[in-house]
């Protein structure tokens, strides 16, 4: 997993931030925590996905792991569509398009 260095933040999530963190790294449950990460197919603009999907074994394997681009978290599924509206009107305003990878310089190899 590669985490964006100015990942933005939902308005709750921005409060417990170091906890969650600390809850992913240790493979515990995340209630309510969603993660916003660069789409994992060109149709969408970006994924949004539960934190506790991390713990099934799917997501155990490196090059899995290695496609994993993290953006965003949020606390709540509502928080997570804000945060996506957030940085898809912050890219749309700065570039008048969609590429959100280039945009954020984050990910670029994932989509060669």
């Amino acid at each position: 997993m590669k985490w964006y260095k100015k990942l933005y933040y939902g308005e709750n999530a921005r409060k417990v931030k170091y906890k969650i963190f600390g809850k992913i790294a240790k493979s515990r449950l995340t209630f309510d925590t969603f993660l916003i990460m660069l789409p994992s197919n060109k149709e969408n603009l970006l994924d949004i996905m539960s934190a506790d999907v991390l713990k099934q074994p799917h997501f155990k394997n490196k090059k899995i792991q290695d496609s994993i681009y993290i953006v965003g978290i949020a606390k709540g599924k509502e928080e997570a569509l804000e945060v996506v509206r957030v940085i898809i009107d912050e890219v749309y305003q700065a570039t008048k398009g969609f590429d959100i990878p280039k945009y954020l310089h984050f990910g670029n190899e994932k989509r060669t």
